[in-house]
Order: structure tokens, then C-alpha cells, then sequence
């Protein structure tokens, strides 16, 4: 099989070329394809992923974009389990989000975008997805054993020593992976990329998840929550906060596994709270080259960097 062989046949011709641009978490190869005078994004799941699973998270990803949260699908190979979508031109949301003229809408679009996503149907059979457990997994399995910084240790272990604060709001259809990697602008609407997580789970959550990742502060919390519920917060419900403090851990603990995979020797006992970067700091140095994701050291970083936030908040 070749990777053309996934795509259409009208789609398949000399002048078609196909350029690797990334690899999935799971082994998923993803190709910029140029056919017929457009761009495509051909996703190919990788061995490890199970059959099932990628079934129910196509099932989600036709229903996001149907509703025109997520680009439109133009061909599903089911035997290959590929699947070619439109090419979207990101403009940006993070620019759009940064720049003070536009912020407050940026974010009131964000808000309400979450809320169309969880207004989107359960399917049936799909995963309930539970963020606390999927971090005692990953903390007492994948990190077994890893040399950590003893502030590491603290913020994992606050969280699943905390008890959740109880929630007025059922369970729906959520993203669960709501990181600004995953957002595409096309200048008018907010798309989302990689449903391969998505699942039942507590509201709060994709919100909590965009929150760590974009570092608001809580009057800015509260105005995303608030544009999401379409009536206004006065206050952070205790359940989106702990939410907060769970994503931030699940993250940061989830990036050190990625540095163990990539032969990270460990903490050498220099990493204190103190001298480990703010996830600000961790920013400003991966735009300026000095860490970059993808390298042992940007993901060990990176980790920790998240560790550090959930303690503060």
C-alpha cells in the first residue's frame, strides 16, 4: 500500500504530491496532500490504535464537522483508516485572542464554540473519559520508577488526594484535549483538530484545559465561563477550579512520560520549585529557541513547568 492509495481515485494522478507534516501520539501519520489544484490533510491511524476507538472518534469527528466544528471530511478510507479532510489556513486565534482590539470577542467566541461542542449528541458506546484516573495511571504506570522533583511529586498527589468537589452539571460530549494546538481560525471560525480523545466527561474540563494552557487569570476565567453559559459568573464554581489544578497535572505529568520516552535521564536534584521556569517563562523561552517541544529537555521542561502552575493554582 501506498499513502496515495488512500485517497480518491479522482484524487490520485501525477501532479499529486503528499508531504509528511507530522506523527500522532498513537503513530498516526499526517500528510499535507495537493490534488486537483487544492490542499487536503490526509490522517492515517497508526498500528497501535485500536479499531474500535477509532471508529467511535470518527463517528465524533463527522458529527463536529457537520456542525461546522471541525473541517469538512471529503473521503474516509475505513480499510486503510484514513481519513482526508479540507485544508484550513490558520490565521491564528492566538493573535486574534492577544491583540487588545479583539480579545474580548476572541474570547466570547471561544466560550461559546465549547458550548456547540457539548451541545453535539452522544454517541452510542462512547467513552466516558475520567481525567483523574487517566493521571493515576499514567503517575503510578508510565512514571514508576522516573527520578522527579519532590515539588512534581506534591502537585500530582495533591490533586488525587483532593476529593472533587461535587457538580450540578451531567456529563456530555466533550474534546478533552481543548490545548491551542488544537484550535484552527480560518479569520471567522474557531475549528477543532484531533478528536481522537474526545468522550463523556465533566463540562468544566475542556474549559479548564484551555484556561491552563492560554495562562488566564481568574477575571478571565470567569468571562470564558460566563460567554460558555451565555449569563454571567460572579465567581469560579469550586469544580472548574479543581478541574483547573487536575489539567494542568494530567498535562504536565503526561509531557514527562514523553520525556522519559524520549531517554530523559531524570531530575538531578537541582530542580526546585524555585528555579523551575513559570509556564510564562516556559513560553518565552521555546519562542525564543532556547527549548523547544518535541526534544527531551523541552518536554522535561514543559512538565515540570505545568507541575509548577497547578500548585499555584
Amino acid at each position: 500500500m501506498t499513502i496515495e492509495d488512500c485517497l480518491p481515485a479522482d484524487l490520485r494522478a501525477p501532479t499529486t504530491t503528499i508531504t509528511r507534516i507530522a506523527a500522532g501520539m498513537s503513530g498516526a501519520g499526517v500528510y499535507r496532500v495537493e490534488a486537483a489544484g487544492q490542499p487536503f490533510v490526509l490522517k492515517i491511524a497508526g498500528e497501535a490504535e485500536n479499531d474500535a476507538d477509532w471508529r467511535r472518534a470518527l463517528h465524533i469527528q463527522r458529527l463536529a464537522a457537520d456542525a461546522g466544528l471541525a473541517p469538512r471530511i471529503v473521503h474516509v478510507d475505513e480499510a486503510r483508516r484514513a481519513v482526508l479532510t479540507s485544508f484550513v489556513a490558520d490565521r491564528s486565534f492566538m493573535a486574534f485572542y492577544r491583540d487588545p482590539r479583539t480579545h474580548e470577542a476572541a474570547l466570547t467566541q471561544l466560550g461559546r464554540t465549547v458550548r456547540r461542542i457539548h451541545a453535539l449528541p452522544v454517541p452510542a458506546g462512547a467513552h466516558t473519559r475520567d481525567p483523574r484516573e487517566v493521571l493515576a495511571q499514567v503517575w503510578n504506570g508510565f512514571l514508576a520508577g522516573f527520578a522527579l522533583p519532590d515539588f512534581a511529586r506534591d502537585a500530582v498527589q495533591r490533586v488525587l488526594a483532593e476529593e472533587p468537589p461535587a457538580s450540578d452539571r451531567a456529563r456530555l460530549l466533550g474534546h478533552n484535549d481543548l490545548n491551542p494546538t488544537n484550535l484552527i481560525y480560518d479569520g471567522e471560525t474557531i475549528l477543532i483538530l484531533d478528536w481522537a480523545t474526545a468522550g463523556v466527561m465533566d463540562p468544566f474540563y475542556d474549559l479548564a484545559v484551555l484556561c491552563v494552557f492560554m495562562r488566564m487569570d481568574e477575571g478571565t476565567c470567569v468571562r470564558l465561563l460566563s460567554a460558555y453559559d451565555g449569563s454571567p459568573f460572579d465567581r469560579l464554581p469550586h469544580r472548574f477550579q479543581y478541574n483547573r489544578r487536575l489539567a494542568a497535572a494530567l498535562a504536565g505529568s503526561f509531557q514527562l512520560h514523553l520525556a522519559r520516552q524520549m531517554k530523559h535521564a531524570g531530575a538531578t536534584g537541582a530542580e526546585t520549585l524555585d528555579s523551575t521556569p513559570s509556564l510564562g517563562e516556559f513560553y518565552q523561552r521555546m519562542m525564543a529557541g532556547t527549548l523547544k517541544i518535541g526534544t527531551a529537555d523541552g518536554q522535561w521542561w514543559f512538565g515540570l513547568a505545568l507541575l509548577k502552575e497547578s500548585l499555584a493554582l
